[in-house]
């Protein structure tokens, strides 16, 4: 298991690029009502939501599965990350994920109205 992470305080304006894929994790989240949405920025530029997956078989966090759709497609190293959630902290599983490909890049995390409450760095 992953360990556990530290969250620095959210930014006072959010770079456009971030707002995107905050608001694409909000998408994957309204869409079917899961527990959370995420959404991940590749190095090109191009973008990979998910949600929550919570199967007999499989469980996979938000992250988990922005992640592995980027990875499926290609994508070799990620800028930035964000997941919309209820939970007062981004998992150690999802950021673990992230750090997979990108050790260094922000973990954003919102609130159900995309409002940002911390960054994990």
């Amino acid at each position: 298991m992953a360990e556990q992470v530290q969250e620095s305080a959210a930014p006072q304006e959010l770079d456009p690029e971030d707002a995107k894929i905050v608001t694409l994790a909000r998408s994957a989240r309204a869409r079917i009502g899961a527990a959370e949405g995420a959404a991940v920025r590749d190095t090109d530029g191009r973008t990979y939501a998910g949600c929550t997956v919570e199967l007999a078989s499989l469980r996979l966090t938000a992250l988990q599965v922005a992640v592995a759709t980027a990875v499926a497609s290609g994508a070799e190293g990620l800028e930035a990350a964000a997941v919309v959630t209820d939970a007062p902290e981004v998992s150690a599983d999802s950021a673990a994920a992230v750090r997979d490909l990108a050790p260094s890049a922000p973990v954003l995390r919102a609130d159900a109205s995309g409002a940002v409450a911390g960054v994990l760095r």
